[in-house]
């Protein structure tokens, strides 16, 4: 499907969603590099088996859309009001319905409200001032799955620097406040969740973990 983005738009000061349709390019780089993300975010959806999924930090509602179609009760949330009405618009344009949406920050997930069988929060923890903050918020709504996935660093701002970019922010994504390598991220999660499996797709680490409460 073709989604409706936000291209740099801004809420409360911060870039929301995605600049460009990482999704579809025809960029054959960018092509091979989001290939591998999807391999093994399928890979560990899979191997969750979850019924229900809950996606926060849903951006537009490309992953909380897809699993949609692919039969899970899926529902997505964001801080971002601006980004929620984008993902809202293409459930329009998709024929689902926009309640799968819902403006709420990762600081104010409900227990009772925001479970499900699998929480999946992917590129949110970096842009956090309090991470360990958001992880509380994660793991009082986990009731069995996680799949959570960070930019691998310093592999992320090498590759930036690479193609030209950031340069002054010596590699830096606007927006990036934390930084972790695949061993940093593991030892992050691991007082909180049980870290069942670590998937590398470049550049980023991803991971799925099950709560230890």
């Amino acid at each position: 499907m073709s989604l409706q983005l936000s291209k740099g738009q801004q809420d409360a000061g911060i870039v929301v969603g995605n600049t460009f349709d990482k999704y579809t390019s025809g960029n054959p780089i960018v092509r091979r590099i989001m290939g591998g993300f999807h391999s093994c975010l399928d890979e560990l959806v899979m191997e969750a088996a979850p019924r229900t999924i809950h996606e926060v930090g849903c951006g537009e509602g490309y992953w909380t859309l897809r699993w949609h179609r692919q039969g899970y009760q899926s529902r997505g949330c964001d801080f971002s009001e601006t980004v929620i009405d984008l993902a809202r618009a293409n459930a329009v344009a998709d024929g689902i319905p926009t309640d799968l949406f819902r403006q709420r920050s990762i600081y104010d997930l409900k227990p009772n409200e925001d479970g499900a069988d699998l929480i999946v929060c992917c590129e949110v923890l970096e842009h956090l001032e309090d991470p360990q903050l958001g992880l509380a918020a994660l793991r009082s709504v986990v009731t069995d799955h996680l799949i959570i996935s960070v930019p691998r660093e310093p592999l992320w701002r090498m590759l930036n620097l690479c193609r030209g970019q950031y340069i002054s922010q010596f590699g830096n994504t606007p927006g990036h406040l934390q930084h972790w390598s695949r061993r940093g991220f593991v030892k992050l999660l691991s007082p909180s969740f049980e870290v069942l499996a670590v998937r590398s797709p470049l550049p980023w680490t991803m991971a799925l973990c099950r709560s230890r409460s």
